[in-house]
Parts: structure tokens; C-alpha cells; sequence
């Protein structure tokens, strides 16, 4: 069951009931249950770096495409942080997004549907029988988390935007990026637009790059916590979970 919900009983028929009612399913369709992918409801290694395994063994992508992004992580600051691999993506520059998006549909299917975490569903199921809007969102590229919210019939998706031009990917994301500050960003924007209760709200996420989304909400919950996320629930009073 969620946590912090609650519901009024009337006793009693009348139009303060009924006024009641009808303000109580507005509060209810006003909250937001927002979910991270990677090792939240897709427990394990990324997505996307399973996608490039993906590919490499189709023969969509070698060692080319590896040499260039050894290269750009050498020469940003800090050396070697995977985070400007978040904002670059190398691997798709010069590929026609529909040979991309064709194989990302595929491994979704093969790959990543089977992962989902049984919590993780159920979770978003109990979200959906409330009546909250559910969101994904997400630093993984779109064309992987479209067939996957698909999928799951969630209707609301932020995830990383490939730049295009003359018809092929450029390697560069369009801002803003959906991890840290951009996910605080496209939500407050999203929540603005569709008067979403916040502070009602729910938020899933593992890694530091959730936090900002988390603090958003009136109910986070840290899942699977890496690279610190353990202590930073602890010192925040933030409840923790494992989904398998």
C-alpha cells in the first residue's frame, strides 16, 4: 500500500459531502508519482550501456565509436567522469534515428521488460489505481524509454533528447538534460503547466542524480541506493528500498 494517503469518510449524504468528493478526487488527480529507470524500476547495469552491447554485436557500433568516447573523457574535467557521457553521445553520431530507434525497440523488448523490478510494477500500479499521474524520468535516451513507457502505459516521459540534423544524430543532447538540476527543471516546468500537488507527490530514485527530483516531493523513497545515496537517505530521514 502507499504511504501518507488518506481518505475521508462521510457518515453522511449531503452536498458538503458531495463538495468534499469532488475537491478529494481533484487533490487525487493533482498528484504526481515520478520514477527513475536505471536501477530504479530497471534494476542492475544501465540501459544504455547494455544497448551499446546491443549494437556492438550487431555490428552498429565499434571500436571507432569507442576510441571517440575514451577521447572526450579524457578531455574533460574531472578526467574520465562518466557525467560527460551523459550530456555526449557519441556512439549515435551519424546513425539515422530509425535504424536506432528499430534496434532500441528490439532490446527493449529483449532486454529490458524482463528486468522490471516485480516492486517496482507493483508500485506503479498502486500509483495508477490512485488516480496520480505517473511519470518516467530519466538521463537514458528516448528512444529507449518510449517503447518501455509504452509498455508499462505510463504517458508522461522525460528522458534524454538525441540532437538531430540532416536527418542523423549529431552526438549531442538537446538541454536540458533530465539528471540532477535538469530533472528539477523539466519537473517544476511540468508541475507548473498541470498544477500538480509536489508536495503530495511521490518520487523513485537511486543515485545522487535523483536527489533533486526527491526533494521536490513530499514522499521520496531512495531505491537501490548507490554512489552515496545510502547516507544521503539517512542523514535526510528518507526511507530506503531494495527492488528486485
Amino acid at each position: 500500500m502507499l504511504t501518507g494517503s488518506s481518505k475521508v469518510v462521510h457518515t453522511h449524504h449531503s452536498l458538503t459531502s458531495t463538495l468534499d468528493d469532488v475537491v478529494e478526487r481533484r487533490a487525487q488527480g493533482s498528484v504526481a508519482a515520478l520514477f527513475d529507470v536505471d536501477n530504479t524500476l530497471l534494476p542492475g547495469e544501465a540501459s544504455e550501456v547494455l544497448f551499446f552491447g546491443f549494437l556492438w554485436r550487431r555490428g552498429l557500433v565499434g571500436w571507432g565509436e569507442l576510441r571517440r568516447s575514451a577521447a572526450w573523457l579524457a578531455g574533460h574535467m574531472p578526467p574520465f567522469s562518466l557525467h560527460s557521457l551523459r550530456e555526449r553521445k557519441l556512439y549515435l553520431t551519424g546513425k539515422r534515428p530509425a535504424d536506432i530507434e528499430s534496434h532500441a525497440r528490439e532490446f527493449c523488448q529483449a532486454k529490458m521488460i524482463g528486468r522490471l523490478s516485480v516492486q517496482g510494477r507493483a508500485r506503479l500500479e498502486e500509483h495508477r489505481h490512485a488516480g496520480h499521474q505517473l511519470i518516467l524520468v530519466t538521463g537514458a535516451p528516448d528512444f529507449l524509454i518510449a517503447p518501455l513507457a509504452e509498455f508499462l502505459d505510463v504517458p508522461t516521459v522525460f528522458a534524454a533528447k538525441p540532437e538531430q540534423r540532416d536527418s542523423v544524430y549529431t552526438g549531442a543532447l538537446i538541454p536540458p538534460l533530465p539528471y540532477g538540476p535538469g530533472k528539477r527543471e523539466l519537473i517544476l516546468a511540468h508541475a507548473q503547466g498541470m498544477g500538480l500537488d509536489l508536495a503530495g507527490s511521490y518520487a523513485y530514485g537511486d543515485s545522487p542524480g535523483d536527489r533533486d527530483i526527491l526533494e521536490l516531493v513530499g514522499h521520496p523513497l531512495v531505491v537501490n541506493p548507490i554512489r552515496g545515496m545510502a547516507r544521503t537517505a539517512r542523514r535526510l530521514g528518507w526511507p530506503v528500498a531494495t527492488w528486485k
